[in-house]
Parts: structure tokens; C-alpha cells; sequence
């Protein structure tokens, strides 16, 4: 398929914060291209986006529109920041759209500590969780799991590491589907993929994974009511927050399946501008393997992030020498933002079952959703939004409005605006701590050429993010939280 690219011309204001693209831009389009962002933001997105989010449209039984988020940019197949649903019975399912770390997401966790009372250890602290949770390519992990264990993680996620005491009961109700996706079947994984991921349960990683010790400062509490719901109840408290996936277990699961779809398609007579878009019909054969083998590595996230949990409590109680049970160590939630899922939403007037892609993006339902523990029934789903280490994160909720427009979703970071190599041409890793470390921000990290790759500057302000999906109203701020010590792979 030959296809149009570049910034799009008739581009129409839909609203303050939301664009949209017509279907005549391109081709095959079967539907408009939605994109939500500030004029700053959309003015700042690299004509990538508008590429990749306008060749999503053209995918078979897309529903309504395809979405990108504030935080958008380039990436593989869909935009990072996509959102995009296809029929459950016409559609299909796309590892593009989902990306190669799967159920890469975020996990936050409260504590009873107060800056006063950690910032004497804040270096023990920060050097003690860099020690305990291993980052970096290739790194090891704290469970070394055998075949039977790790097909059972593939099965059950967190539930596995509650059940052998890597957590707390409690943990499970305070993760995005209880922590375990339960049409995952690990005879739909390659034994390379099993290979890779065996041994990297309790690890973050490389790139922009982190493990991060926040503030809480008093300006930045938005919604004292659900911030004490959610356990943040006090300014100054200190929390903290992880970002990581399913590592190459999710990547080699991607990598399979990819290889697979591509010759695929033919045999269903589908044709896409960009072959990182292979897909097939979700109730194909080949589909629903993929489906199965991608809740395996969601559920492997799940439990990844699960065992890093259970490091941070015990790096805390050494620390401070007190059981991270008086810490009040307890999880504000864990939200997938690498994923795609059998959803029913209204579509044109009907409750419709739909293959809701998730690239970069997270989901944010409302108050009184049936998905949602009931501990989250009024106030909706915990959204968590991650910054660059320099400038902070947010906490909000789902809303009413993105269940109505997005399909339940919204934004999932910052979102890059400079490469790696770009980042790296202007700032050495070793002066950026030193700057961090002025401006009070302690961090630790494998590589300094990869420390310079994570520099705030190379990321949108992630205000200017939460201020658009906050006007678009599909999520509501609740806090904001400062960096004071980070872990970076």
C-alpha cells in the first residue's frame, strides 16, 4: 500500500485539546484520527505520529477512532500513546499496537515516612534499593524460578507471588485485573521466550524504567479527599513509585508473533501501509494465540513488579529497622499501559465487545465500574502517570468522559521529544547526577551514557500532559509527586 504521510493540512479543532484527522488524508482510512493535546503539544509532536496514528485507521473493524494521547510520539507500528478498539468478530489484534514490553506499567506504594525521616538515609536508601532490584540489560532477578514455577507465573501473575509470600493479600484487589489475566496459556510460548524471562522476575530493566522515592508536597495535593482514600494522607509523606514490564520475555513474545502475523496476513488478504502493523483477525487462529501468549507476559509484568514490590518493602524495614507492615507499605494501585483487552463499550449507541489496544497509553475508568474492587467503586480507577526522574509524576483518576470518548483511556508519561542519541550529545551522565544530586534529587544508575538518555529535557513537560488530559476531562489530578531518589536501569 503506498501511503501519505507528513503533518496533515486539514487538520480540524475539535475542541481546546482535541484534533482530529479525516479519513479523505489517507487511503483506506475507515475512520477519523483523533489526537488530544494542547496547541504547544501538538505543534511539538514529530510528523511520525500523524503517520502512524492515521495507518492504524486503516486496520480491519477499528471502531469510532483512532486515538493518540498528549504524551505521543514515533514509535513501533501504532504511536506511543495510541488507543485503538477493532470488533471482537470482524477485528483483529495487532502486536504494534501494544508494544514489545508488554504490560509494561506503573506500580505505586504509600509509606508512613515523612521526608524529615528519610532524608538522613536517603543515600542508604537509594543505594540499598540499587543493590536489591537489579537493572540493566541482561539483569538477574531475586527468584530464580524453575520451568513449572515460571509456567505457573505465566498462568497466574501476582496471585503466584502472593501465594508463595512474595506480597500481601491485599496487594492483589490493588492491581489492574486483580494482577493476573486469566485466558493466558503458557503452551502459546515459544521455549526461547521462556528462556529469556525464567530468570528476570524482580527486575527493572533499562532505558526509561525506574524505581523512584517521591514527595508529597502540600501544593501539589489537587483532591485531599481521594488522596486520603488512596492512602496518601499527609504533605511531605513519602512514597514510592515503579516503572517496568514483562522485560525479553514480553520482547520475544512481541518479536514471535510479529514473524508469524506477517505471513499471516496474506492468508486472510490483509494489507497494511507498514509492515510493523501485522496483525491478524482476533478470532483467528493465530490471533487468539497471540492473545493467550501476550496475557502470559502481562501476567509475568504483573508479577515482576509484584516480587520489585516485596525487595522494597524488605530494602525499607533494613533501612529502618521496622516491618514494612508498621511502614504502612501498602499499594495505591499497579495499572498496565502496554496492553490490549477484550472490553464492552458503547459504540454508536450500543454496548459493543471490543479488542481495546493500549500503546503507551492508560486505562482510566470511572467510579461505579464493574471491573473495579470496590475499594476504588467511588472514587474510579487509580490513573498513574509517570514523569522524567527530573520533574515528578501524577496520580489521578479515571473518568466518566474517557470511557465515554476514549475508550476508557488516557495518557501513560511525559512522552519523548529527543533521542537518545540526541540527549546524549548534550549532557554527560556524570555531571546530570552531580546537577540532580544539587538540586536535591539522589540517583543511582547502571550506565552514565543511559543516565544521560533519561535527562529531563529530553521529555515534554509533564504538566503540560496532565493539563491536557485533565481539560479533555478523561482523567482528574489527585497529587503530584516529586523525585528525591531514583533508580534508573
Amino acid at each position: 500500500m503506498e501511503q501519505t504521510s507528513g503533518r496533515p493540512k486539514d487538520i480540524k479543532q475539535v475542541s481546546d485539546v482535541v484534533w482530529e484527522i479525516p479519513p479523505s488524508y489517507k487511503k483506506g482510512m475507515l475512520v477519523p484520527a483523533r489526537i488530544y493535546a494542547t496547541k504547544k503539544l501538538l505543534a511539538e509532536m514529530d510528523d511520525g505520529v500523524f503517520n502512524q496514528v492515521t495507518n492504524v485507521e486503516c486496520l480491519p473493524g477499528i471502531q469510532k477512532y483512532s486515538f493518540c494521547m498528549p504524551d505521543g510520539h514515533w514509535g513501533y507500528g501504532f504511536p506511543i500513546g495510541g488507543v485503538a478498539a477493532f470488533d471482537a468478530e470482524t477485528g483483529v489484534i495487532s502486536p504494534g499496537g501494544i508494544g514489545f514490553d508488554i504490560n509494561c506499567g506503573m506500580r505505586l506504594v504509600t509509606t508512613n515516612l515523612t521526608f524529615k525521616d528519610i532524608q538522613p538515609k536517603l543515600k542508604e536508601l537509594v543505594d540499598t534499593m540499587f543493590k536489591i532490584v537489579p537493572a540493566g540489560v541482561g539483569s538477574r532477578g531475586f527468584v530464580d524460578a524453575n520451568k513449572q514455577q515460571f509456567k505457573e507465573i505465566m498462568a497466574y501473575g501476582s496471585k503466584w507471588c502472593v501465594e508463595n509470600s512474595y506480597g500481601w493479600q491485599e496487594d492483589l484487589e490493588r492491581t489492574e485485573g486483580y494482577g493476573r489475566i486469566d485466558w493466558a496459556d503458557p503452551e502459546k510460548v515459544s521455549q526461547k521466550a521462556v528462556e529469556r524471562g525464567m530468570k528476570q522476575l524482580g527486575t527493572l530493566g533499562s532505558g526509561n524504567h525506574y524505581l523512584e522515592i517521591q514527595v508529597v508536597k502540600a501544593e501539589n495535593i489537587f483532591d485531599e479527599n481521594i488522596a486520603k482514600k488512596f492512602g496518601i494522607h499527609s504533605a511531605e509523606q513519602i512514597v514510592v513509585m515503579v516503572h517496568c514490564g514483562s522485560r525479553g520475555f514480553g520482547h520475544q513474545i512481541g518479536t514471535d508473533y510479529l514473524r508469524i502475523f506477517e505471513h499471516t496476513m496474506k492468508k486472510y488478504g490483509i494489507e497494511v501501509y507498514d509492515r510493523e502493523l501485522a496483525c491478524a483477525p482476533f478470532q483467528s487462529n493465530e490471533g487468539q494465540d497471540y492473545y493467550k501468549a501476550m496475557a502470559c507476559a502481562a501476567n509475568m509484568a504483573f508479577a515482576n513488579r509484584q516480587v520489585i514490590l516485596h525487595r522494597i518493602r524488605e530494602g525499607f524495614s533494613k533501612v529502618f529497622k521496622t516491618d514494612s507492615e508498621k511502614l504502612e507499605m501498602r499499594m495505591v494501585y499497579d495499572v498496565a499501559h502496554n496492553i490490549a483487552k477484550l472490553e464492552e463499550h458503547i459504540v454508536d449507541g450500543h454496548k459493543k465487545k471490543v479488542v481495546v489496544h493500549r500503546k503507551g497509553s492508560t486505562r482510566a475508568f470511572p467510579p461505579h465500574h464493574h471491573e473495579l474492587a470496590k475499594l476504588y467503586k467511588e472514587t474510579g480507577q487509580p490513573v498513574i502517570i509517570g514523569g522524567s526522574m527530573e520533574t515528578g509524576s501524577f496520580l489521578l483518576v479515571g473518568t466518566q468522559k474517557a470511557m465515554d470518548e476514549t475508550f476508557g483511556s488516557t495518557a501513560h508519561g511525559s512522552g519523548r521529544t529527543m533521542s537518545r542519541a540526541a540527549a546524549k550529545r548534550q549532557v554527560r551522565g556524570e555531571q546530570l547526577q552531580k546537577d540532580m544530586e544539587k538540586r536535591g534529587i539522589y540517583v543511582k544508575a547502571i550506565s552514565m551514557p543511559g543516565l544521560a538518555e533519561e535527562a529531563g529535557f529530553a521529555y515534554k513537560n509533564i504538566n503540560d500532559v496532565i493539563n491536557a488530559v485533565a481539560e479533555a476531562g478523561i482523567s482528574k489530578p489527585v497529587v503530584k509527586l516529586a523525585p528525591c531518589g531514583n533508580v534508573k536501569g
